[in-house]
């Protein structure tokens, strides 16, 4: 699958990168009792901390609030998904299960503080693209709603935008039937390289523990 970056997100934020992840043969299931464990400890953690911090004093969140204004999105209006998390979070609406790979992908966005996105592969078509969305791009979301993702950052393959740091799409999400994924990490654009490859290199172990399965990454 080729995957690319539009030029244009590269002239507003030249250091713009992102996290690829590809999975295969992997086997999605309700998730066992040390991922909800974790998940559910780390959420309680994230509600005291916000007792005594806002979502701006945590620095991945803080990039991605500036990244999101950069290219021209109102992150007050529309959040990028990570903030939207520990929003929720600080108001003790903590995140239930839906399945391994769900809960894995907003464990591993609490714990990063980046928006992720983990789709099924098999339900994409053709190349995709990262780009800025537009008036013309519309989407039915898992939010239940139909998103018009007008200068928010989006995941577009030939049907169109499939996904976006802001909410994913019905079409291509994971089911416990997927066995081929894709895993987008809109990194932090401060990060170097390296750290980055550790974190694809760490959460890629913890995935395929989980799920089995084999993985490929790089950097974007």
């Amino acid at each position: 699958m080729n995957i690319s970056i539009d030029p244009k997100i590269k002239e507003i934020l030249p250091d713009f990168k992102i996290g690829i992840i590809h999975y295969s043969t992997i086997t999605v299931s309700p998730s066992p009792q040390m991922l909800q464990g974790r998940l559910q400890l780390f959420q309680e953690q994230l509600y005291f901390d916000l007792l005594d911090k806002q979502v701006t004093d945590f620095p991945g969140l803080l990039e991605w609030r500036m990244a999101w204004k950069a290219l021209g999105g109102d992150p007050s209006r529309y959040r990028p998904s990570a903030e939207a998390l520990y929003r929720r979070i600080g108001k003790q609406q903590y995140i239930h299960p839906v399945h391994s790979g769900a809960d894995l992908n907003n464990f591993l966005s609490l714990q990063y503080e980046i928006p992720l996105g983990l789709y099924d592969t098999d339900r994409i078509d053709g190349e995709v693209t990262i780009a800025i969305g537009t008036a013309d791009d519309t989407f039915e979301g898992l939010n239940n709603r139909t998103n018009t993702p007008h200068n928010l950052l989006v995941s577009k393959d030939a049907q169109g935008v499939f996904g976006s740091p802001y909410v994913d799409s019905k079409r291509t999400a994971v089911t416990e039937d997927t066995v081929n994924a894709l895993h987008i990490f809109y990194l932090r654009p401060s990060m170097n390289r390296d750290t980055a490859i550790e974190m694809l290199t760490a959460a890629s172990n913890m995935f395929t523990g989980i799920h089995g399965g084999n993985a490929d990454f790089y950097v974007l």
